[in-house]
């Protein structure tokens, strides 16, 4: 794919998600972050090239990599993956912009001891576990909201901004649907939320209209 046909394919992406965004309201704004966890420096360089400014990896070390690497671009870097405890100051010495995947109570609390000692805040999005699947990662629905408040309350150095899902894997669009109006109703509960990340690839449309406001693109933005 030469540049031309790249951007035109980026293009192409952005028009769906500018569809979907209109479905909602013409003031709903949506926010693209690249997943970029199967891409080279250079991919990621030539997204970069044509405006695209978030990108996510689900690995604390392939995260540090490419942010050494491209230090020299004003890049907005998420972490999106299960996080496991003792990758924590890692993950705290490369400050992401954004952690994505806040997944459990366990987890806060470590966290936030790590923040502490090293007089730190991170900004974080607890992830639900909408579609109550065994092989996801999250809070349950039912317990979301209470244990959000509990972080708020008890993790004063994590900041939290709203919530993360993923959607239902499933070929019914009605069961992904129902996954992601579940996530929307529990993020619309939570008064100072500000991030309904839900959505990927293969969904983001729905999840758009469903009321996401950020993505996480993978494949569909590396050509892949």
């Amino acid at each position: 794919m030469t540049q031309l046909e790249y951007k035109l394919h980026i293009d192409d992406v952005i028009r769906k998600v500018e569809k979907a965004r209109l479905r909602v309201s013409g003031h709903h704004i949506v926010k693209i972050v690249a997943v970029s966890k199967y891409s080279k420096t250079q991919e990621i360089e030539a997204l970069y090239k044509i405006g695209q400014r978030a990108f996510g990896e689900n690995r604390v070390q392939d995260l540090k990599a490419k942010s050494q690497e491209l230090e020299e671009s004003p890049l907005e870097w998420h972490f999106i993956g299960n996080l496991q405890k003792n990758k924590i100051n890692n993950l705290l010495e490369i400050n992401p912009t954004l952690f994505q995947a806040l997944d459990s109570y366990e987890l806060a609390l470590e966290l936030q001891k790590k923040l502490e000692t090293k007089n730190m805040t991170l900004d974080c999005l607890v992830q639900v576990n909408s579609a109550k699947e065994a092989s996801k990662h999250g809070f349950m629905p039912e317990e979301l909201l209470v244990m959000y408040a509990k972080i708020e309350t008890e993790c004063k150095n994590i900041k939290l901004r709203g919530l993360m899902s993923i959607g239902a894997h499933s070929k019914d669009k009605a069961v992904i649907k129902q996954s992601f109006d579940t996530t929307y109703k529990l993020y619309k509960a939570l008064p100072n939320a500000t991030i309904c990340s839900m959505g990927m690839s293969g969904d983001f449309e729905l999840a758009i209209e469903c009321g996401s406001n950020m993505i996480r693109l993978g494949s569909v933005m590396f050509n892949k």
